[in-house]
């Protein structure tokens, strides 16, 4: 999982949004402490447990005689393995994997859809992406190559991380409230290195002050069947992203000719009709729907596509910040819905994303010349990534970035 740097208040912190500000921190030298240190801190933080309503039971329960996951800190300290380019980080998952299973996903949970539609206004293909973006359809949910037991976690992150420790112990008494609630167990809490969990990665915050229980179980959980996560994370979209029904989150736009791009600051609202007084059109040619909505204009890269950002861009971009999450997730939606690709390409892109079959493919040949992709399912993740990139600096492929693309595919046809 990547995590970005956030410019959100304090009030829309997320996961990704905090542990972007932590990257710098400085960490304490943590194989200096003992297990005898971190039990007289877990005496300590008792009372701030209790505080909170967790019970004497279920602290002792939980916490006493818990081993801290000091592993934590090399996620927490390591560096990203790729540079990905915006149309590499929104290629890459936007996916023929992604389209086919989100489309598969829109027919088997129409109803539930429905009903989220109803309840909260949020555009079904928007919440099926978030949910492919998140945990590839609740694919990787309990994975342990990429999830871990929370509460290990989020305890060593709450002892030994100096400058977000305020945080860290926040998401711990949280945690520990949703055990007391008997919601989940530690055992089965099962997420991120930094606590997110669940289909739509919630943090225990979120889990506690957003979630519903929408599939009337009487308890509230990102697990099991995808209704109170999907219901969760609309509501969240809705009360802290200020989503807005029956709106579009933009649109891919075509600038006239000797246009200013200064304007394209990706802050100025103005309203549709505003910009399209200025030559502004839809780049598909067709009429904006809403000319009164207020929108920004963004042109993330000189001579690749340019667009308008709504309110519902920023909604979605609210649950990460980070715009380059957000229009992978919206254009994930779109493609899902059955829309086509950007219509102006980014410059230096390939022209289209790999097939399922395509990928395939190269994970078959990569693995045939020695270098591992944890088998040929067609989706990249950070093992395919690696073969890739091993391959390109073998054979001396330029830029080495470990990116599946159709460049690599052909180079791999010509064999060696």
């Amino acid at each position: 999982m990547a995590f970005h740097r956030s410019d959100a208040s304090p009030s829309l912190l997320t996961r990704r949004s905090l542990l972007g500000a932590a990257a710098a921190t400085v960490l304490l030298p943590h194989a200096a402490f003992g297990q005898s240190a971190f039990e007289t801190w877990v005496a300590n933080f008792r009372r701030r447990a209790l505080a909170r309503g967790v019970s004497e039971q279920t602290y002792a329960r939980v916490m006493n005689g818990l081993k801290p996951d000091n592993t934590v800190f090399a996620e927490f300290r390591s560096q990203p393995e790729f540079t990905e380019s915006l149309w590499q980080y929104v290629y890459r998952r936007v996916s023929d994997f992604r389209l086919i299973t989100g489309r598969e996903k829109l027919r088997a949970h129409a109803a539930l859809l429905d009903r989220i539609d109803r309840d909260y206004g949020v555009d079904r293909h928007i919440m099926v992406a978030l949910w492919g973006m998140e945990s590839s359809f609740g694919d990787v949910i309990d994975n342990p190559k990429y999830m871990r037991a929370v509460i290990p976690a989020l305890a060593a992150l709450a002892f030994g991380e100096p400058r977000r420790r305020s945080y860290w112990e926040q998401e711990l008494v949280n945690a520990l409230v949703i055990v007391e609630r008997g919601w989940g167990e530690p055992n089965t809490m099962i997420g991120s290195w930094a606590g997110a969990m669940g289909h739509t990665q919630w943090m225990p915050e979120v889990w506690l002050n957003i979630g519903v229980d929408y599939d009337n179980d009487r308890r509230i959980s990102p697990f099991g069947p995808p209704d109170d996560a999907l219901a969760g994370s609309a509501r969240y979209f809705v009360q802290r992203g200020g989503y807005r029904r029956g709106e579009a989150w933009g649109y891919e736009v075509r600038l006239p000719d000797g246009f200013n791009t200064a304007r394209a600051d990706n802050q100025t609202m103005r309203s549709v009709e505003a910009w399209r007084g200025m030559g502004i059109a839809r780049a598909d040619g067709k009429p904006f729907e809403r000319p009164s909505e207020q929108m920004k204009l963004w042109l993330p890269v000189a001579g690749g596509p340019a667009f308008l950002l709504g309110q519902n861009f920023l909604a979605v971009r609210s649950y990460n910040p980070s715009t380059s999450y957000a229009l992978a997730t919206v254009h994930l939606a779109d493609r899902i819905r059955g829309d086509g690709t950007f219509i102006q390409p980014f410059p230096g892109s390939e022209p289209r994303t790999p097939t399922l079959a395509e990928v395939q493919e190269m994970q078959r040949r990569l693995t045939a010349l020695g270098h591992d992709t944890d088998g040929s399912d067609g989706r990249v993740g950070r093992d395919t990534m690696r073969a890739i990139l091993a391959y390109q600096r073998k054979v001396g492929m330029q830029p080495a970035d470990g990116y599946a693309g159709l460049k690599l595919l052909a180079r791999l046809r010509q064999g060696g």
